[in-house]
C-alpha cells in the first residue's frame, strides 16, 4: 500500500527504552497537532524558542504579504517595499504602534485589526506556555550507581540508596520497589512480568538528606533462591520511584531510577555518607555517594 510522504513522516519508528531494554515501537501515527500542548511542554528549551522564533516569523510575513495586496494601505511605509510591510506587521503584531507608521485605508484597519487579535491570542498562549513549562514540578533526586545486597540482622538484604540533591524537606515521601523479569510459561510463551518488592519502610514522613531503601529477601520474596545467572537468563531489572510532596512549592514530585542485574554489587554495602568530627556537628558528603565496599561474608555470594 502506498503512503503519502506525511503518513510515513507521522509513521517513523520511535525508539524507546523499557527497563533498560531498547524498543523500537511502530504503527502509531504521532501526529504534532493532536498532543500540541503535550509536545511544547516536553520539547528541549533551544527548540522551544526556535519553534516559536519561526511561527513569529512566519506569521508577520503572512500578514506583511496582506498589507502588499492592498493599495497604499499603509502610510509613511519605510522601506517602501515588502520590507517595510513586515516591520510594521511586527510593530502592529506585538502591540507596539510607534507612530510613524500606521494604516491609512479601510482595508489596512481591517487587516491590522485582525493582526492585534492574533497578537493578542500569542501573547497569552506563549506566556502560558512557559509558564506551564517553568512552574511543571520536576524532582531532584539522586540514586546510587549500585543496589547492593548484604546481611542485615542475619536475613540477605537488597539495598538502595537515594537522597534528596535539594535538601529541603519533601513531606509524606513514599517509595516502591520493583522487578521487571522476562519470563516464559509452561506453553512456551514469553512475557515480561512486573513483581512487587515489599520494603521494610516504604514512606519516609520528612525526605532532606538520604534515604536507604531496604527489601528482605525472604522465602516471601520474589527475589528468593534466584542466581546471578538466573537473574541474567531473566533480563532482571529493579525499578525504583519515590513520589512526594515538594514542601517549597506545595506540589506532588516523582523520581524514578532502573539498574539493570549487571549493576547490583553482592555482598557489599555503601561507603558511610555522615561523619561526626567530635564536636557534636555531624558532616555529610556526597562525594562519596556512589562508592561501594565489598563485605566478607560466608554465604554463597552467588544466591539470594
Amino acid at each position: 500500500m502506498d503512503l503519502r510522504p506525511s503518513q510515513l513522516f507521522h509513521q517513523r519508528p520511535r525508539m524507546i527504552s523499557i527497563g533498560g531494554r531498547p524498543f523500537v515501537s511502530r504503527g502509531l501515527t504521532r501526529r504534532i497537532a493532536d498532543d500540541i500542548y503535550h509536545y511544547a511542554l516536553t520539547i528541549r528549551w533551544p527548540t522551544f524558542f526556535a519553534l516559536a522564533a519561526t511561527i513569529f516569523v512566519l506569521v508577520n510575513v503572512l500578514f506583511a504579504s496582506l498589507y502588499q495586496l492592498g493599495a497604499q494601505a499603509i502610510a509613511n511605509r519605510y522601506p517602501d517595499n515588502f520590507a517595510g510591510a513586515f516591520f510594521f506587521s511586527v510593530e502592529t503584531l506585538a502591540t507596539v504602534g510607534y507612530g510613524d507608521m500606521h494604516p491609512q485605508s479601510v482595508y489596512g484597519h481591517v487587516v491590522a485589526t485582525v493582526e492585534i487579535f492574533v497578537g493578542m491570542l500569542n501573547l497569552a498562549l506563549v506566556t502560558g506556555l512557559v509558564f506551564a513549562r517553568f512552574s511543571r514540578p520536576r524532582a531532584k533526586m539522586i540514586f546510587a550507581d549500585h543496589p547492593v545486597i548484604r546481611r542485615i540482622h542475619g536475613q540477605q538484604t537488597l539495598m538502595i540508596r537515594a537522597a534528596n540533591a535539594r535538601q529541603n524537606v519533601i513531606a509524606a515521601a513514599s517509595a516502591k520497589l520493583h522487578l521487571l523479569v522476562r519470563e516464559s510459561t509452561p506453553e512456551g510463551f514469553r512475557l515480561r512480568r512486573i513483581h512487587d518488592l515489599k520494603l521494610m519502610r516504604s514512606e519516609h514522613p520528612m525526605f532532606m538528606l538520604s534515604w536507604s531503601v531496604m527489601h528482605v529477601i525472604d522465602e516471601s520474596s520474589p527475589l528468593h533462591g534466584l542466581t546471578r545467572e538466573e537473574l541474567a537468563s531473566l533480563e532482571a531489572v529493579l525499578m525504583l520511584s519515590i513520589t512526594g510532596i515538594d514542601e517549597t512549592t506545595s506540589q506532588s514530585i516523582l523520581a524514578r531510577q532502573q539498574w539493570r542485574h549487571q549493576d547490583w554489587r553482592w555482598n557489599h554495602r555503601y561507603v558511610d555518607l555522615v561523619q561526626d568530627d567530635g564536636t557534636g556537628v555531624s558532616h555529610i558528603d556526597y562525594s562519596v555517594f556512589h562508592d561501594v565496599l565489598p563485605v566478607d561474608e560466608d554465604e554463597d555470594s552467588d544466591r539470594f
